[in-house]
């Protein structure tokens, strides 16, 4: 038998892991704010995949590895709770646009505790419900409410710039974090 006619899952893995390795590293690093710890954390989740693969590619094996990406990166951030060393240095020429407004989403990100970011990530950037966050953190529904609230209210203290640029046309900008407060 020739390589050709046995197929154990791995090019359903390879075709996953083209199609879906862009957005599951932006997801990473928005959960952890470092490139670097982003892709260690994407090519764990992804080896973590490749084992499981054969019981998990029936189902959603982009939420798996979602999953496993939050979760590592609350283990990461408990096991070593200390100051964040950057790569680049704090941004302070002011960019146009849709650039100001990202910096300081990630800015403000990276003043959130690590629950709190990955609920907001998995939210409005993953798009996910209530119901599949609490799932993917291990989390019941009303935690995911909780620390979203919290999270939301801590985003306005500490960037009230994200709620509305009056700048731009359309009388503000919605950026999807605003909710009742």
């Amino acid at each position: 038998m020739g390589p050709a006619t046995t197929d154990d899952g791995r090019n359903g893995y390879v075709t996953f892991v083209e199609s879906h390795q862009h957005r599951l590293l932006r997801a990473a690093y928005l959960v952890c704010g470092n490139r670097h710890q982003a892709e260690d954390l994407l090519q764990d989740a992804l080896l973590k995949l490749a084992l499981r693969w054969p019981t998990v590619r029936q189902g959603d094996p982009a939420a798996y590895v979602r999953t496993i990406l939050y979760r590592d990166a609350v283990s990461w951030w408990r096991r070593r709770r200390r100051e964040w060393l950057s790569a680049y240095p704090p941004e302070t020429a002011a960019h146009e646009g849709d650039g100001t407004l990202r910096l300081a989403l990630r800015d403000a990100l990276g003043h959130l505790p690590p629950r709190q970011r990955a609920v907001l990530v998995l939210r409005y950037f993953e798009d996910l419900t209530e119901t599949a966050t609490a799932e993917a953190l291990g989390v019941t529904v009303g935690t995911v409410k909780s620390q979203c609230h919290a999270a939301l209210r801590r985003l306005r203290e500490v960037a009230p710039e994200l709620a509305h640029d009056e700048g731009r046309p359309g009388d503000g900008l919605v950026t999807g974090m605003e909710v009742n407060p």
